[in-house]
């Protein structure tokens, strides 16, 4: 099991525990986590699971590849911490992460 804390735009905190292997997106969705929509199913086609990772934890990350990069064009107040939520699966290295929610999906 893996530990992810979720926190909100208004800094509600939301800690989970999740089976390795499973993505950030599944995990806030199966959780009941609000903020995270995940429209596509993890597909990679929405950008509704868009997330900020923190900078102490994007190098654990694996890097974002072209399809997910142009998937960020579709989703609100982008930054240098974007990330969708669908294509980070949770590792032992991830154990812990903290990961920002934005404001709004849409």
């Amino acid at each position: 099991m893996a530990k992810i804390t979720f926190i909100e735009h208004n800094g509600t905190v939301h800690e989970v525990d999740v089976p390795v292997g499973t993505s950030i997106m599944q995990a806030a969705v199966s959780r009941g986590v609000p903020g995270i929509e995940g429209d596509c199913g993890g597909k990679c086609a929405c950008a509704t699971c868009h997330v900020y990772i923190p900078a102490d934890w994007k190098e654990k990350c694996p890097p974002a590849e072209e399809l997910e990069q142009a998937m960020l064009d579709f989703a609100v107040d982008v930054d240098e911490r974007s990330r969708l939520g669908c294509q980070i699966e949770m590792s032992d290295e991830l154990d812990g992460i903290t990961i920002d929610l934005p404001e709004r999906q849409y």
